[in-house]
């Protein structure tokens, strides 16, 4: 199940679980629209995917055991490990490409 996590690994925006704001790549690398858009250009700078938004747990469990209340969100906060100018080089080499043929 996916962790959630709670910030943008570029801004540190807070993405709390029912944000629509957050977007995740094939391995959860979690961003803000914001920066999926302008900083990344749709390029996750990790791994050269693209990116979805981030579905949205039920708080309520509608069946036993499921849910925000038996799985919290990560409460462990990731940041990249790359510059903005890194992160602007990198994505400028692979944005041309759609994410589906990267």
């Amino acid at each position: 199940m996916l962790e959630l996590r709670p910030n943008c690994e570029c801004c540190d925006k807070n993405l709390p679980p029912d944000s629509t704001e957050a977007y995740i790549c094939s391995y959860e690398c979690t961003f803000c629209r914001g920066c999926v858009e302008q900083q990344l250009s749709n390029v996750c700078p990790n791994c050269g995917g693209g990116f979805s938004p981030r579905p949205i747990r039920p708080v309520k469990g509608y069946r036993e055991g499921v849910g925000l209340q038996h799985h919290p969100a990560s409460s462990v906060r990731v940041h990249t490990a790359y510059s903005a100018a890194e992160l602007s080089e990198f994505s400028v080499l692979i944005k041309a490409t759609e994410p589906s043929k990267r």
